[in-house]
């Protein structure tokens, strides 16, 4: 059979021949780096026969997909150690992760429990496992065999997924003592398994439905060596330190209240502060590309998301309808509906496209609560959301523009790792998950690809994601510790404008369906906070600290001169606050630390006398002294530009 390899050489091997074989075949170095390989496109076992010609890629732990087949066979032998210190537990589903890093497996332990203060047993365990180098053995089996097993076994939740398994794509995992319903890939064997950590225990409900049994979860995370381990660990202290939650908490961003529901965000007086900021920042930047500015109702009736298609492809993530009147209202999820009925409301011809409009609309989204998690999943949202309605000629420089958005906004907020993720539809879901236009499908993800190339943008293809009307990007970002994100989305809709009847007059007139370009380049107020929490460990840079300058007199006697200057630089658009308490200087200082405030200005009988002021900058000590008015200009100065200052983080 021949095989062509990804820089396009062909290599004949005989027929039956596995990924791991031909990896030998080149060198036994590289054949010990092989976790999986990738045949015509599908990733499989290395060890698994290739029966036919075949385009090749093998995957090792520098591949994507050789860590997840790495972290997907490690949650089968922490399942191995599960099965044999609990016995008789049940297992539902361990998929690999990306955010956090690793696996779990969700569990029914009966009675039983597993504690935080178990997981060292079960690591001990799973280290003598993986020293008995047991190989992943994949074996097809008959829908018949798989249940009289599953039934013999009295496990309901491999029998719920059988339900909807057919002959011909059923197989079973075993390595050691551990048999799973499994479809794969794995790494050869368990002896690549070199670094172990199982970080936490959670509950889950039985596939995420709230009414259903509550499984325990178990998460961990493995390596190939104790080095990236380590490194990991040292991360995970940074990131805990990080969490955006209790950032929050610390610095009054923002609270949730059982008696207002889960997943439905109250920003505290600092919170708001940083929205407006961004808000200004936003509404800055789309007025100078042109933007329009519009309100919009949080409701509509049912009618209108039917013909938006949001119902029907939707419907599972919106709040159930209001009746009044005898029509069904619905909160909305979206605000794209709304701003199709702007377009529609007047007349548009050519000359007035492109058409750009801008809201902060707020969209209620009802997000299952075992998947809810502080700012990052939540169900009522603030979105930077923009439509903009053009023709096909005006389509790429519009695209781009927006793009162009992003890189700007990278900028400002010290964002140097990123990569747009173009989201494609799925021929086979026509017509289910995506608008049934095959055609229009293939000219529309062309487009958005081209404008990409031609920008130098870097970007990765991602089949099976796009949105039912047409393709998009999601802007990917990392934090300063390496987390990724979910920035923002660029989408493409060709469906929308005919389902709404939205037309123009052409130069030639005639009418004429506009594409439209969905935007959000600043995501949702709550995500993007959230992000902006961990990558500034909560130290905002000046112009967006919701305190910007804290005023320390150093005895009740400054008093008056700190207020003073609290008032001049309130008059400079400055948010300062004076700390009044009858507390010691140095206490002061530290507390103040605490709270992340950028300066500090410290006041005594030498400042008061001179009219100068003690600069302290966060995180930097002191910076000595100067004229008050010297010092407004500086700040007032470095706001205007709204300078990055993102904290430096080394791992290890």
């Amino acid at each position: 059979m021949n095989i062509t390899f990804p820089d396009g050489a062909i290599r004949s091997y005989a027929e039956g021949s596995s990924a791991l074989d031909i990896a030998k075949s080149i060198s036994e170095g590289l054949a010990r780096k092989v976790l999986a390989a990738k045949v015509n496109g599908e990733v499989w076992d290395a060890t698994r026969p290739i029966t036919g010609d075949a385009a090749l890629n093998l995957l090792t732990w520098d591949d994507k997909e050789g860590k997840t087949t790495f972290w997907h066979s490690s949650a089968h032998v922490m399942a191995e150690a599960i099965e044999s210190l609990y016995p008789g537990a049940k297992f539902w589903v361990g998929p690999p992760t990306e955010n956090p890093p690793g696996f779990y497996y969700d569990i029914d332990l009966g009675d039983r429990k597993i504690t935080e203060e178990d997981l060292a047993t079960l690591e001990k365990k799973m280290n003598e496992l993986v020293k008995q180098n047991n190989a992943f053995v994949r074996k097809e089996i008959s829908k018949n065999e798989a249940v009289g097993y599953f039934t013999e076994k009295g496990d309901e939740y491999k029998l719920d997924l059988l339900q909807n398994l057919e002959d011909g794509g059923i197989t079973f995992y075993s390595q050691g003592q551990f048999t799973d319903l499994c479809r794969g890939p794995h790494i050869p064997h368990t002896g690549f398994i070199k670094a172990i950590k199982l970080t936490n225990v959670a509950g889950a409900y039985w596939k995420g439905d709230e009414k259903n049994k509550q499984l325990t979860r178990v998460y961990g995370v493995t390596f190939p060596n104790q080095k990236e381990l380590d490194e990991y660990l040292h991360m995970l202290e940074e990131a805990k330190k990080r969490d955006h939650r209790k950032l929050g908490k610390e610095l009054s961003i923002y609270t949730m209240d059982d008696d207002v529901g889960q997943g439905l965000i109250m920003w505290l007086p600092n919170g708001t502060v940083v929205i407006e900021e961004l808000e200004k920042l936003a509404k800055e930047t789309e007025s100078e590309a042109g933007y329009k500015r519009v309100v919009t109702p949080h409701i509509a009736k049912e009618n209108m998301y039917l013909t938006s298609g949001h119902l029907p492809y939707y419907a599972d993530s919106m709040y159930p309808p209001m009746e009044m009147d005898g029509e069904k209202y619905y909160l909305r999820s979206m605000n794209c509906p709304h701003h199709h009925k702007i377009f529609a409301a007047e007349p548009k011809s050519y000359r007035d496209l492109p058409y750009r409009i801008a809201e902060y609309g707020t969209v209620y989204r009802y997000e299952q609560s075992g998947e809810l998690f502080g700012l990052m999943r939540v169900r009522c949202l603030h979105m930077n959301d923009a439509h903009i309605y053009c023709t096909k000629e005006q389509f790429n420089d519009e695209f781009r523009a927006v793009n162009d958005m992003y890189l700007k906004y990278f900028k400002i907020f010290g964002i140097d790792k990123y990569v747009m993720r173009l989201s494609l539809h799925s021929p086979e879901k026509l017509g289910v998950k995506y608008v049934n236009e095959p055609e229009l499908w293939k000219e529309t993800e062309a487009m958005v690809r081209n404008v990409l190339t031609e920008s130098n943008i870097p970007f990765v293809e991602v089949q099976d994601e796009a949105a039912f009307y047409g393709p998009k990007i999601d802007v990917q970002i990392y934090s300063a510790i390496g987390r990724e994100f979910t920035l923002a989305t660029n989408q493409v809709d060709f469906s929308q404008g005919r389902s709404f009847k939205l037309q123009y007059t052409s130069q030639d007139n005639k009418p004429e369906t506009p594409l439209i370009i969905h935007r959000a380049p600043l995501g949702t107020h709550e995500r993007f906070i959230g992000f902006l929490l961990e990558q500034y460990a909560g130290k905002f840079p000046v112009w967006l600290a919701p305190v910007q300058v804290k005023v320390l007199p150093i005895s009740d006697k400054f008093l008056d001169y700190a207020k003073e200057i609290q008032a001049k630089l309130k008059k400079a658009d400055i948010r300062a606050e004076v700390d009044d308490r009858q507390e010691k200087i140095g206490k002061k200082i530290r507390e103040t630390e605490l709270l992340k405030i950028p300066y500090m200005l410290v006041v005594g009988e030498k400042e008061m006398n001179e009219k100068q002021v003690s600069i302290r900058r966060q995180g930097k000590g002191d910076l000595g002294a100067k004229p008050l008015e010297e010092f407004v200009l500086q700040v007032v100065e470095e706001i205007k530009e709204r300078r990055a200052d993102t904290p430096e983080v080394t791992a290890g």
